[in-house]
């Protein structure tokens, strides 16, 4: 979804997640952790969805706007990918865990941390369009969309976080917004 933001020319790859392909030996020199996705920008590979996120706004961003530099700014958008890094990522597990029926911690307990995730994104989109608190999108905003987009194919309704719901909005009225499957 980044890539289209930005206009980056760019090839997939497809990793069947579902069959382990990404615990494959080759896919392991790629990304050592077996996580998807993982990008190679002419022999920088980097992986971890919000490490490429950082990389992509600044290598690509020339207006700044995806990742900040001034010290506030930064430090509320790094403040929001520690956030879709923790509580919001429990969304994708429990999606996994009923989608896709691979049991992680136990489906409540994902389910009650991404809650948490969601009442705290809940909260300050109340106050704000986007959540470094600036008049445009940044990563912080891209790393949480995913896993709130979803949040109710884990069963997390989100009937009761209607600033979440427009948030979501929002980012898929961007121009140059790419679907995801699911989404």
């Amino acid at each position: 979804m980044m890539l289209g933001f930005l206009d980056i020319d760019h090839e997939l790859v497809p990793v069947n997640w579902a069959t382990g392909e990404h615990k494959s030996e080759s896919y392991m020199v790629v990304n050592p952790r077996a996580q998807i996705p993982a990008i190679d920008d002419a022999g920088a590979v980097i992986w971890d969805s919000q490490a490429i996120l950082a990389y992509l706004a600044r290598r690509y961003d020339t207006s700044g706007q995806w990742f900040p530099e001034d010290p506030l700014t930064l430090t509320r958008v790094m403040q929001w990918l520690m956030l879709a890094n923790e509580e919001i990522a429990a969304l994708a597990w429990a999606r996994v865990t009923v989608v896709m029926k691979k049991p992680r911690d136990g489906l409540a307990v994902l389910q009650n941390k991404g809650r948490t995730g969601i009442a705290i994104l809940n909260s300050a989109l109340a106050e704000i369009q986007w959540l470094a608190g600036t008049d445009n999108p940044t990563i912080g905003d891209v790393a949480c969309f995913p896993y709130t987009g979803m949040a109710e194919q884990g069963e997390i309704s989100l009937k009761d976080f209607s600033h979440v719901d427009r948030s979501i909005a929002d980012i898929k009225a961007l121009p140059r917004y790419t679907p995801m499957p699911g989404l």
